[in-house]
């Protein structure tokens, strides 16, 4: 096991006008499950690549450990990979596929038995020993793919997007049982997705890229509760992070009917004449006929997103005179459909506030909701 270290490191492409990974700074610690995230083209892939020494590294420098791997070939990195392809050999049986690389490196047949044996029941996966991968289905193959990696005993686990050619439920039973195994060996994992859901079901941090800039490192609750900026705010979560942009006044902010309190010195960060707010969709409250004295936002139903376990309305509301989309996700089954009307309220300590300017999150003074 050993931590992984990227320092400045960079790579660029001639086609690209920008770094593809731009002078990534992030240390990932002995025994982490450390997960890359961001959207197709952010560069997360190629921080895999690079680290396995697929890619070169232009500058900085990377570490495995205290060692320096950065121009060593990837049979000297004391790494192993799992893609997105599973690549496995369609005329041996899975128990040959995992001991494949056992076998190149001569090891004595008897020990090899053992390894495959051994990755075999980690993944759970001794009864598929004996077949080809083409009778296997998608999970199963990806967890062959796994063992094969698994057998090796290296330093540092790299998975790039391993489950995205699996359908939903077996995606959910496959990294639960990445989870497990990576958990129960405790080797060093790096993990690549687009997948935020993924993202935090199986990681211990967050890595979050956007254009081959590093945004934020943390666990999955910090960067869902406390992003860093706009970005990682509409990014990680689903449905995304409700974005208000709206103008400033000396005592806050004003959104529909709701007049948004703001600390001076989150006005004062702001910087500009306008900030931008985020209210996640669980962050509202519903009014009933009840509270019609108290202020909220009316909304107007568009659509009814029906998940089984939650339900999601997509409204509209105005907002200095135009009409603004807002998800919302209310508590039990709710029973409005398209084109009602409700009202509700913001649970006003959780609101984020960004700058309008740089999109960074601005200093923690929770909003007041009068």
């Amino acid at each position: 096991m050993a931590s992984v270290t990227f320092d400045r490191a960079t790579r660029c492409f001639p086609a690209m006008g920008r770094p593809a990974v731009d002078s990534l700074d992030l240390e990932i610690e002995d025994g982490e499950f450390m997960v890359l995230l961001g959207p197709s083209g952010c560069g997360k892939s190629t921080c895999l690549r690079m680290l396995a020494g697929l890619e070169d590294v232009d500058s900085g420098s990377i570490l495995i450990g205290v060692r320096d791997v950065t121009h060593l070939p990837p049979r000297d990195r004391d790494i192993a990979m799992v893609f997105q392809d599973y690549a496995l050999f369609p005329h041996l049986s899975a128990a040959d596929n995992i001991g494949f690389a056992l076998k190149i490196a001569r090891m004595a047949k008897s020990r090899a038995r053992q390894r495959v044996q051994y990755a075999a029941s980690v993944l759970d996966i001794e009864q598929y020993l004996g077949r080809r991968p083409g009778t296997l289905a998608g999970g199963e193959q990806q967890r062959v793919a796994t063992g094969r990696a698994l057998v090796r005993d290296p330093r540092v686990y790299l998975m790039d997007e391993p489950l995205s050619n699996l359908d939903a439920r077996l995606r959910m039973e496959t990294r639960a049982q990445i989870v497990r195994m990576q958990h129960h060996l405790g080797i060093t994992t790096v993990y690549v997705t687009h997948d935020q859901l993924e993202a935090m079901a199986v990681g211990d941090r967050l890595a979050v890229l956007k254009d081959g800039v590093l945004q934020q490192v943390g666990t999955p609750r910090d960067i869902y509760t406390h992003p860093a900026n706009t970005f990682v705010g509409g990014f990680v979560g689903s449905p995304a992070m409700n974005l208000f942009r709206l103008p400033l006044s000396d005592d806050g902010a004003r959104l529909g009917a709701l007049d948004i309190p703001l600390a001076r010195d989150t006005v004062r960060a702001a910087g500009a004449g306008e900030i931008v707010l985020g209210v996640r969709p669980e962050q509202f409250e519903f009014l009933s006929r009840e509270d019609r004295e108290t202020p909220g936002l009316d909304l107007v139903v568009d659509t009814v997103e029906d998940t089984g376990a939650v339900v999601y309305l997509h409204t509209t509301a105005p907002s200095a005179g135009e009409r603004t989309e807002v998800v919302v996700r209310l508590p039990g089954r709710p029973t409005v459909g398209k084109g009602a009307s409700l009202r509700v309220a913001i649970r006003a300590e959780e609101v984020h506030c960004f700058s309008a300017l740089t999109g960074q999150r601005l200093p923690e003074d929770a909003a007041r909701v009068r």
